[in-house]
């Protein structure tokens, strides 16, 4: 996996993992998990499909990565027919979140390899997206990663220091930075707003930030611009532990988790009121919620012994229910990674065979 690709799944996934003994009610089940891979994707290690995002048509969103490690995004319809797409002049394009209306945002990585955000709207118009601040050298730029029914865009852009900082764009073209209180403005620290679900149908954007001393806390912006931080009971406070957050739903829960004293990952809800309730996949070394639906569904992923990577849903009750995508490795940092649910329970993600090449899935 080229570093382009490595920054872009290990958006979400900081912190160490080591064994953990959860509790919780664990479901077995027997579920039907479609895999597919995108015509062009690479047969090589951090090579192949990577299944992002999925809206209530199902349809698809995603990126592959060819035999020459170059990123493409696609669209898979309903009916499995996948069409592939690149934005003009783009060294790589990394589509990140689709909205309903099949606006794709995300970003590429142009001249200098610098990143730029981007809105491509159904019909194939590319808008280009920079922030004013935005570095303009390698490493730098801005990348979109949310977009809600209104048309709001929210990311993250990385200064000429680089430092982050978060940004909302609004329908109109409007754009406006904010920093959480507290984030850091060294190398690396700062603001960070994670792709996929961390923008609601209300305005709402949760996203992670990183102190001075290299601490992760969560942090939650109303539509009116109010930030409030939070950090979970239990989360660790050196650096590269803390509270991460990774998704918000239209209620404003919010998913994520937090890594302790001794790094172990730990899975948080955060009710609209503060409320955070901690949880774990039974019998895992680590649980990683990314999404998170309207009706209080999470869906994530857990690492079992010897870190191989299974996903999980965890209804509203508590209960959980595993699964594997047929064909996924069953070696250190391979496995099942879900990244998206649809209202009608439908879940995409990617999954690594014991090659480490990447395909898409989708779980009805």
């Amino acid at each position: 996996m080229t570093t382009k690709q490595s920054f872009l799944v290990g958006t979400r996934r900081k912190g160490a993992l080591v064994l953990f003994l959860g509790l919780g009610t664990l479901v077995p089940a027997i579920v039907t998990v479609t895999t597919f891979d995108a015509p062009g994707a690479g047969t090589s290690s951090g090579q192949g499909t990577f299944a992002a995002d999925i809206v209530n048509s199902g349809v698809i969103q995603g990126i592959y990565a060819d035999a020459s490690n170059v990123a493409h995004g696609f669209l898979r319809a309903r009916d499995g027919t996948i069409s592939s797409f690149d934005i003009p002049g783009a060294q790589g394009t990394f589509p990140e979140a689709l909205s309903s209306a099949g606006t794709s945002v995300g970003f590429y990585v142009g001249g200098s390899d610098t990143f730029h955000g981007f809105r491509r709207s159904s019909v194939g118009t590319v808008t280009t997206i920079d922030v004013a601040a935005a570095g303009s050298s390698i490493g730098q730029g801005t990348l979109a990663g949310n977009i809600n029914a209104s048309g709001e865009i929210a990311g993250f852009y990385i200064d000429a220091t680089y430092a982050m900082h978060g940004f909302v764009r609004a329908s109109d073209g409007t754009v406006v930075t904010f920093d959480a209180p507290g984030a850091g403005s060294g190398i690396g620290q700062g603001t960070v707003i994670p792709f996929f679900s961390c923008l609601n149908e209300r305005g709402e954007i949760t996203g992670t930030y990183i102190d001075t001393n290299g601490l992760n806390h969560g942090f939650v912006r109303a539509p009116d611009g109010d930030l409030a931080t939070f950090d979970a009971p239990g989360a660790g406070t050196v650096p590269g532990q803390g509270t991460l957050a990774a998704g918000i739903n239209s209620n404003g829960t919010i998913v994520g988790f937090f890594v302790d004293q001794i790094s172990r990952p730990h899975g948080f809800l955060r009710a609209s009121d503060g409320t955070l309730t901690a949880f774990d996949v039974p019998g895992s070394v680590g649980t990683l919620p990314d999404y998170i639906t309207s009706g209080g569904e999470i869906t994530g992923n857990y690492f079992s012994e010897g870190t191989v990577s299974h996903g999980f849903v965890r209804s509203q009750t508590g209960a959980v229910i595993t699964f594997d995508a047929p064909g996924a490795g069953k070696t250190p940092g391979n496995g099942t990674t879900p990244t998206s649910e649809n209202s009608s329970g439908a879940i995409v993600g990617f999954y690594l065979d014991d090659n480490s090449v990447a395909h898409g899935f989708v779980r009805p």
